[in-house]
């Protein structure tokens, strides 16, 4: 299925009547919950669960399932539901080359998978390319037994697509640096083109300026002229943010641009959420 986004389908506990949609984006580090209503365009509902330490897909269905249980406004039927999956477990490959008979062989060089793992693809539109990746099957199942028919995708299919969208008019080249909770990923473009896209695991301060500093010169870019623009979970307050300035001279923080109202609580805490915001 070569669409932007796969729909699984069964008759549940969707109500096309209802005006909200919700969208869920997981990780083994913690999940985010959005509920957006079509009629008044309006988020009424937001939500963070950032996880103790780093678990695994079982330990992430427990909390969702808990979060479903204690949450009031997850209660309820929704129009449509969106799952965005964000692991380290995806590979672009030019369209022209994708085999998809070949799935497992574009993931086994540079993510560890099993022989047993489901592997699905998203097409990224922007950049004629297939994003090959392995989904939370658990989460997934669950999701289908609750309200039968939902969407989903990989969190880098979103994130490339609305990356190139606001390069669609620059010449220069950026770096952009999606920071999360114990990964990034840095995403160069330059004249709405993908010059590269990888996702790097970090501990310390260091581990992160390093990987920005060795994709620059790697590329060439040189640290007094290129921009850097970060997003996700980062501040001017964080050390992120502080050795990254040191280091570089142009570094922007880049907050999501959305036409949705919102209570001046849930906008604040939406200032991180750059993919969930461009999911729906």
């Amino acid at each position: 299925m070569e669409t932007g986004q796969k729909t699984i389908q069964a008759n549940n506990n969707i109500n096309k009547n209802s005006d909200n949609i919700l969208s869920i984006q997981v990780s083994l580090s913690g999940l985010s919950f959005c509920i957006l209503n079509t009629n008044s365009n309006t988020i009424p509902y937001y939500k963070h669960v950032k996880f103790s330490k780093k678990g695994t897909p079982p330990d992430a269905l427990d909390k969702l399932i808990h979060c479903f249980n204690t949450e009031e406004a997850l209660q309820q039927e929704f129009n449509s539901v969106i799952i965005v999956h964000e692991n380290e477990l995806s590979s672009l490959v030019p369209k022209p080359l994708f085999n998809k008979d070949c799935l497992a062989d574009y993931l086994k060089f540079n993510s560890k998978i099993l022989r047993t793992d489901y592997i699905t693809y998203d097409a990224v539109l922007a950049n004629d390319s297939i994003n090959v990746y392995v989904p939370y099957v658990n989460i997934n199942n669950f999701i289908y037994d609750r309200f039968g028919s939902f969407e989903f995708k990989h969190y880098s299919t979103l994130l490339i697509e609305t990356i190139l969208a606001l390069e669609k008019h620059s010449s220069s080249a950026k770096m952009y640096v999606n920071v999360c909770e114990s990964h990034f990923e840095i995403i160069i473009a330059k004249k709405n083109k993908l010059k590269l896209y990888n996702s790097f695991e970090y501990i310390s301060k260091e581990d992160f300026i390093y990987y920005i500093l060795f994709t620059a010169e790697q590329l060439q870019l040189n640290p007094e002229k290129f921009q850097l623009l970060l997003i996700g979970y980062i501040n001017k307050d964080d050390d992120l943010y502080k050795i990254a300035y040191n280091y570089v001279r142009n570094v922007e923080i880049l907050r999501p641009k959305h036409k949705y109202n919102s209570s001046a609580d849930c906008k604040t805490q939406l200032l991180n959420e750059f993919i969930l915001l461009n999911s729906f």
